[in-house]
């Protein structure tokens, strides 16, 4: 049978397991059919969008690998589009299904391993660099205030 891949978006007001409950019924759809499975599932998590879709700036974005004959495909393709949650999905007939995780989750992962480590100390200024926004004291030497004894002439120090 032809392999394909999936993409549907669904509205941002309902939650993972809803959209999780729709590649369900998509799954159900082609074992149902006797038509195909899902092989490959990934959630790509709520995401913004690039225009305006039916009122909706973000949306939900689901991966679905399919091993499907036409027929069936169709009918899956018919039932998203009359679902009022998918506002759009796209499918591809694939040459073969990639268990790797996609780009998209790949990209995901990369950010969050990536270690930010210390970028050095705040410029000095007489105002706050406005990160904290002024609720958090700075406890370290180079910005803790020294007492006037220690100052060496400055006013009231040695002539």
């Amino acid at each position: 049978m032809p392999l394909y891949e999936c993409v549907l978006i669904a509205r941002n007001d309902i939650t993972q397991a809803q959209v999780e409950a729709i590649a369900d019924q998509v799954q159900a759809t082609l074992t149902e059919l006797n038509g195909g499975e899902v092989k490959k599932r990934e959630y790509w998590g709520l995401r913004g969008l690039a225009y305006r879709i039916k009122k909706n700036r973000k949306a939900h974005y689901m991966l679905l690998g399919l091993d499907s004959t036409p027929a069936a495909l169709l009918e899956v393709e018919r039932q998203l589009g009359l679902n009022e949650d998918v506002l759009r999905s796209l499918t591809l007939r694939i040459e073969a299904i990639d268990d790797a995780p996609s780009a998209i989750l790949a990209r995901r992962s990369d950010d969050r391993e990536r270690d930010r480590g210390f970028r050095g100390p705040r410029p000095a200024g007489r105002f706050s660099s406005g990160r904290t926004g002024g609720r958090e004291r700075d406890d370290r030497e180079e910005f803790r205030a020294r007492p006037r004894d220690e100052l060496d002439g400055g006013p009231g120090g040695e002539e």
